[in-house]
Order: structure tokens, then C-alpha cells, then sequence
């Protein structure tokens, strides 16, 4: 039986180390790290994720705000609201939470917030600094997986690592973070030939498609680290992963729960990077 990987003990822990490193700033700079949200229209999904945030941003005594939007806010004005959050300098990290209405555009929106503010890491340049291994802020989502392997204690250095899925939200920043830590990287996706016989040369196998138990128990190596990414509902209305858990678990070295393993840690690591933000402003100011 695999050994369960307890992303809401890993998450609890990297909230202590951020109240800490608050703190610390506060004392240093007069002022704690600002971290600004935006939520455009009512979706309930998203209401939830960014009272959570929220909540959670209070609990490490972060300075901030969160802008609730009417869903007929036009693209300028959402536009001109990051702007303005680029700005002011007592912002370090904007948030604007996705899905946004039909009549603004994604793309647009990632493109105008500052790399510098960039707490979700979607930035083309943020992208681009992960990649060529630069200094950045990386999506949070990731940024949790690799913390939740360290922790769990796995070797990456020349093990065979396969992502299943390629957005550029988790697949491909994993794929970037692994490699920096000399994992040999495959990208697995919906076209890939024969999914299951690729998993299986997985040393560490990370599933971020966002289908309901897509990675099946005899997909699994013995002994491979699962890291399971995904958010579903199953016909029954429960909360389920990618990874066909009770399966997989037989097989498995180390193993996340869904929920209760990588979900907590997405929280966490955005208001991580919410500090390193800051950090990185005042030392590039100086």
C-alpha cells in the first residue's frame, strides 16, 4: 500500500513558514505584502476559491483586497483596474480569478498584469523565466506538487517523470520544474499512443487532465510516486482525481487523496508567492 501524501498538513506548514516570513517583512519594510484580487461576475466555483483565498491570506496577516465586478464589467474596465493595481506599490501580487465573462479576453487580461505581480505565473514571461530557469514567480499548482514530492521525500535526479496533460496552467510548468531538478520529462496528453504502457515507465507520475480516473490502477509503475492533480465530480456528486485512487494505492509508492492532497496546496503556494513577490520587489528597488 502506498504511503498517502498529506497535502493539508504539507499546506499548513508552508502557511506557518509564510506568517513568519509576513511578519519578518513587516518588520523589515513597514508594511505587509499586499495581495489584491479580482473576481468578475457570480460564478459559485469562484466565489468559493477567492473567499478561501481570502481567508487565507487574512490567517498570515497579508495586507490586500478583493474587487467583486459585476459579470457586465467590459474588458477596459477590467483592464483598467490591473493598471491601476500595477501601479500602486503597495500591490505585490494581483490575482484576477478565471473563468472571466464571454466579452473578456483571457489572453488580454494575463498579458496586462505585471510579471512582477504575476502571483498566478501565467505571464508569458513568467513562462518563459521558468523555462530558461530564471528567477520568476511559477503557477501555484505546480509550485505545490513539487513541494508535496519534496516533502514526501522522492529522489527526481535521473528518475522518469511523465505529465499527463499540457496546459499551461499545471502540465507544462510541472514538466519545466522537474526537469530543473534533472528528472528525464514526457509530456502524455489525449493523442498520446497507448497511454497506459507510457505511464507505466513513470518513476513519478503526475495527472493534470481534469478527467475522472483517466490514469487507471495498472497504468501505475510499482513503487511510482502519483501526484494527482485533477478536480472532478463523479455521477455520484463526489469529489474524485484523475487517478483511479483505491487501485492506484495498491500499486503506488506515494499517492495523493482527492480531495486533501494537492487541492490545499494551491492556496498556500499563492500566498508564497505572494511574498516572494514582494521580496523581489524591494530588493530590485534597491
Amino acid at each position: 500500500m502506498a504511503q498517502i501524501i498529506d497535502g493539508k498538513a504539507v499546506a499548513q506548514k508552508v502557511r506557518s513558514e509564510v506568517k513568519a516570513g509576513v511578519a519578518a517583512f513587516q518588520a523589515a519594510h513597514g508594511r505587509a505584502p499586499g495581495l489584491h484580487v479580482v473576481l468578475v461576475g457570480d460564478d459559485p466555483a469562484s466565489a468559493v476559491y477567492v473567499r478561501n483565498k481570502e481567508a487565507a491570506a487574512q490567517e498570515v496577516a497579508m495586507a490586500g483586497k478583493v474587487y467583486r465586478l459585476p459579470a457586465s464589467t467590459s474588458e477596459a474596465e477590467l483592464l483598467e483596474l490591473v493598471r491601476q493595481l500595477n501601479a500602486d506599490d503597495t500591490v505585490d501580487g494581483i490575482l484576477v480569478q478565471f473563468p472571466v465573462p464571454a466579452q473578456i479576453n483571457q489572453t488580454r487580461v494575463i498579458e496586462t498584469i505585471s510579471p512582477a505581480k504575476d502571483v498566478d505565473g501565467l505571464h508569458p514571461l513568467s513562462a518563459g523565466a521558468l523555462w530558461a530557469g530564471a528567477e520568476g514567480l511559477v503557477s501555484c499548482t505546480p509550485a505545490g506538487c513539487m513541494r508535496l514530492l519534496r516533502e514526501a521525500g522522492v529522489e527526481l535526479a535521473g528518475k522518469n517523470a511523465v505529465v499527463v496533460g499540457r496546459s499551461n496552467l499545471v502540465g507544462k510548468p510541472i514538466a519545466a520544474l522537474l526537469l530543473a531538478e534533472n528528472a528525464t520529462v514526457t509530456i502524455a496528453h489525449s493523442k498520446t499512443r497507448d497511454l497506459g504502457a507510457v505511464c507505466r515507465q513513470a518513476d513519478v507520475l503526475v495527472a493534470a487532465v481534469g478527467r475522472e480516473a483517466i490514469i487507471k490502477g495498472d497504468y501505475v509503475k510499482p513503487g511510482a510516486a502519483v501526484i494527482d492533480v485533477g478536480m472532478n465530480r463523479n455521477a455520484a456528486g463526489k469529489l474524485c482525481g484523475d487517478v483511479d485512487f483505491e487501485a492506484a494505492e495498491k500499486v503506488a509508492g506515494y499517492i495523493t487523496k482527492v480531495p486533501g492532497g494537492v487541492g490545499p496546496m494551491t492556496i498556500a503556494c499563492l500566498l508564497e508567492n505572494t511574498l516572494k513577490a514582494a521580496k523581489m520587489r524591494v530588493s530590485r528597488a534597491r
